[in-house]
């Protein structure tokens, strides 16, 4: 493990490349803006902490390093990712949050044991439909982007247990979200919400359900069903009246109805 975090690095000394041993390397919070190519060396690699640099791209080299698990680059000025970031397939970990990403490349279907991709903070528009390869993904935040729709293949994410799409473009979210059996939190607020689909219903394991800040008139009568909820957030929509079905909800502590 070589830790060196805070400090006012531009460049990094090429006598590094010789510690082929390290499996952890954490660069964070540095003034990096390219990497030296023998980097490429530390083939031993499981963790690599780029976060709160100043990278705006990828070298090709990096996707030789296909033992890592860990990889953060959080808080860099990345505008898009190269195709062979489909290559880093023992990935179980990926920070992107808070870079420029306006698109994700159709190969990140291939890093197949991704169990936490945060792409919180970014500019994505749009997801690609590879994304409904990720079936091992536990956690997604993808809050604070540009998002007007989600691909039907989310759906095929059964694994995940929180959801964030808080701050988006939604108008409406697709059927298949009601596939995702497992979740215990989704966040949605402040979104274009204007309706929610019936099969929200089938999230039976939802304790979290944030709403805020969107444009709904109504609610669906299955919502009664999610009778594991405790927070349920609605502040500042449009509703004039609830569904007899929330008498149900006998388990919530919270509800939110502001404004």
């Amino acid at each position: 493990t070589l830790d060196l975090t805070g400090n006012q690095l531009a460049s990094l000394p090429e006598s590094l490349g010789a510690l082929t041993g390290l499996t952890t390397l954490d660069l964070g919070f540095n003034q990096l803006a390219s990497l030296p190519e023998w980097l490429g060396a530390l083939t031993g690699l499981t963790s690599l902490n780029l976060g709160d640099n100043k990278l705006a791209s990828l070298p090709e080299w990096l996707g030789a390093l296909t033992g890592l698990t860990t990889l953060n680059l959080t808080g860099n000025k990345l505008a898009s990712l190269p195709e062979w970031m489909g290559a880093l397939t023992g990935l179980t970990t990926l920070s992107l949050g808070f870079n420029q990403l306006a698109s994700l490349p159709e190969s990140l279907g291939a890093l197949t044991r991704l169990t936490t991709l945060n792409l919180t903070g970014n500019k994505l528009a749009s997801l690609p439909e590879s994304l409904g390869a990720l079936t091992g993904l536990t956690t997604l935040h993808l809050g604070f982007n540009q998002l007007a729709s989600l691909p039907e293949s989310l759906g095929a994410l059964t694994g995940l247990t929180t959801l964030d799409l808080e701050d988006n473009e939604l108008a409406s979210l697709p059927e298949s979200l009601g596939a995702l059996t497992t979740l215990t939190t989704l966040n949605l607020a402040h979104n274009r919400l204007a309706r929610l689909p019936e099969s929200l219903g089938a999230l039976t394991t939802l304790t979290t359900l944030n709403l805020t800040g969107n444009k709904l008139a109504s609610l669906p009568e299955s919502l009664g069903a999610l009778t594991t909820l405790t927070t349920l957030n609605l502040a500042h929509n449009r509703l004039a009246r609830l569904p007899e079905s929330l008498g149900a909800l006998t388990t919530l502590t919270t509800l939110n109805l502001t404004g």
